[in-house]
């Protein structure tokens, strides 16, 4: 079941490691994603589910890790079999900085994964009891300036603006509508991990839970669309036992 999930960004320099020593123009998201996954934390889940981007559909327990060797940084996070893409690498740094020390696991979803498909992996990820809590990491387009790393597409704006707006809602059928052409076109690497909530979201309504959504940050530093959205999830109480 699912039990509580965050949305958050995957720049590198999330991470106080990497940051260290350049200018801190994202000091204040840094904090914010540390609110965010604190919440996340206080829902008491069994385990967290890191979910990301990555070349290919794979997942991996908790000794899983990443480095940052690839950004001139001898920093690793997670656990010890450094094999995670950078997406996941940058949730398990937030993980670790938070002090999570319980069961977490990492799934990435490649580009290429339909609706459908990123719809059934996050239903599979909280079928039966155990509490989920999800760790979603996605960045909007990276191509909201002329000094965005794929330059500026005035499509990328009202993009970002619309997937905002589904998430801060809980809006199922509008994340799984996000098209994955327009989603690569604009550089937004976020759709597959979004999608996957969406499923997670779907069989959650459909087994009686209720989401409670708000959005703490909606910016575009670099030129890239960097959000910070909580879910909370309310379960219906049981009756007890006569």
């Amino acid at each position: 079941m699912l039990a509580a999930a965050c949305v958050c960004p995957h720049p590198p320099l999330l991470l106080p490691e990497v940051a260290l020593g350049g200018a801190d123009e994202i000091g204040e998201l840094r904090e914010i994603c540390a609110g965010s996954v604190s919440a996340l934390l206080a829902a008491n889940p069994d385990v967290v589910v890191v979910v990301g981007a990555g070349n290919e559909l794979a997942e991996w327990s908790e000794v899983g890790g990443g480095s940052m060797r690839g950004f001139g940084v001898d920093a690793a996070f997670g656990g010890p079999d450094l094999v995670l893409p950078e997406a996941l690498t940058v949730g398990a740094g937030l993980l670790d900085r938070a002090g999570f020390a319980r069961q977490r696991r990492y799934l990435a979803v490649p580009a290429s994964a339909s609706p459908q498909e990123c719809a059934d992996l996050g239903g599979r990820l909280v079928t039966g009891p155990v509490r989920v809590a999800m760790l979603v990491m996605g960045d909007g387009s990276a191509k909201r300036s002329r000094t965005a790393p794929g330059y500026l597409d005035h499509r990328a704006a009202a993009f970002d603006a619309d997937v905002v707006v589904a998430l801060a809602g809980g809006d199922v059928e509008a994340l799984l509508a996000i098209p994955p052409l327009l989603a690569d076109e604009l550089w937004a690497a976020g759709r597959p991990a979004w999608q996957v909530l969406a499923g997670a979201a779907s069989s959650t309504y459909g087994d009686g839970g209720s989401i409670t959504a708000s959005a703490r940050y909606d910016a575009a530093p670099y030129g890239v669309g960097y959000w910070v959205v909580d879910w909370q999830v309310d379960w219906p109480s049981r009756p007890e036992a006569i």
